[in-house]
């Protein structure tokens, strides 16, 4: 897989930083701002505050372009990221330094950090803890990603957390549905992590990295990925029918029939499997190789349906 030629003539500046940032990943940490908000104003009984909300999606963008950057330069000097592909970032393609990106990740860092603080200021001291919590996975991303426990922090980062910040943002209360309602959505962005994550087993258990796609191996990630693409949508249907079936609607963990909406994302979802069970003899030659990005297109289509769903059970 490796190349000596992993460098090509740089763009202009505000170009490769778009490139170094990875913003086909954005879908990951826009999408639980607009999940939690939509709760907030549907199910929390608020009217949305839009300062707040704009400052919660755009320190939760910053905050994830300076986790990117962040891993890239650790993965680069691990000797992981050393191929160029379709999605690879600038560091890679030799657009900027290591020492770059490094500072560029300590001041997205510092800039969403600080947004975080005004929103506390604005709004309670409870979103600190989540805040807190969130930028600490952030910062240690990676060295969860090497031992294995990468897959937990997106899963609470770009999910769980995610969402119940914007909902607290909104509120200033806590509540758990926004928590279990964002399991679905979180579950697709561990499996755009475990797409990456998947395709370089190779590499990674050369450097003696271990995620969890190396502890399952070819087949077990296969078997995973299908848990991951398929059982969101499973969660969406248990919601929806469980709790009425044994519960007769009661409870506020019961979604509306409105999130059947989600199940006009399956043929995508089966698009996908193909891809995964075809890894090795692809039909087109970058199928699997681009498998993360594929998956964070459907991220942003299911999560694009959740929220019709919850807009229209409003009005309905």
């Amino acid at each position: 897989m490796a190349t000596n030629n992993v460098h090509s003539l740089p763009p202009g500046r505000l170009k490769k930083w778009l490139v170094a940032v990875r913003p086909w990943a954005y879908p990951a940490s826009i999408m639980p701002v607009l999940f939690g908000t939509s709760l907030a104003a549907v199910y929390g009984g608020v009217v949305i505050k839009p300062v707040l909300f704009i400052l919660s999606l755009v320190a939760m963008v910053i905050l994830h372009s300076a986790a990117n950057l962040l891993s890239d330069v650790f993965d680069y000097q691990q000797g992981l990221d050393q191929v160029v592909t379709p999605v690879s970032g600038a560091l890679v393609r030799g657009w900027i330094t290591t020492g770059q990106a490094r500072r560029g990740a300590a001041i997205l860092f510092a800039l969403g950090s600080s947004l975080g603080l005004l929103l506390v200021y604005l709004t309670t001291p409870l979103l600190l803890y989540i805040g807190g919590l969130g930028v600490a996975i952030g910062l240690g991303y990676t060295l969860m990603k090497y031992h294995a426990a990468g897959d937990l922090a997106v899963f609470l980062n770009f999910g769980l957390l995610g969402s119940l910040g914007a909902w607290v943002v909104q509120t200033r209360t806590f509540s758990w549905l926004p928590l279990i309602w964002a399991v679905p959505i979180s579950l697709l962005v561990v499996a755009i992590l475990h797409a990456n994550n998947w395709r370089d087993i190779a590499s990674d258990s050369k450097q003696q990295i271990t995620t969890v796609a190396v502890l399952l191996g070819d087949k077990g990630s296969l078997f995973y990925y299908g848990v991951l693409l398929f059982g969101s949508m499973g969660l969406i249907l248990g919601l929806v029918f469980l709790p009425r079936i044994f519960f007769s609607g009661q409870g506020n963990i019961t979604m509306p029939l409105t999130f059947l909406l989600c199940l006009l994302a399956l043929p995508k979802a089966i698009s996908l499997w193909r891809r995964a069970l075809h890894r090795h003899q692809p039909r087109q030659p970058l199928d699997f190789i681009i498998l993360d990005g594929a998956t964070s297109q459907y991220n942003l289509i299911f999560g694009t349906l959740c929220l019709l769903a919850i807009w229209l059970d409003y009005f309905i």
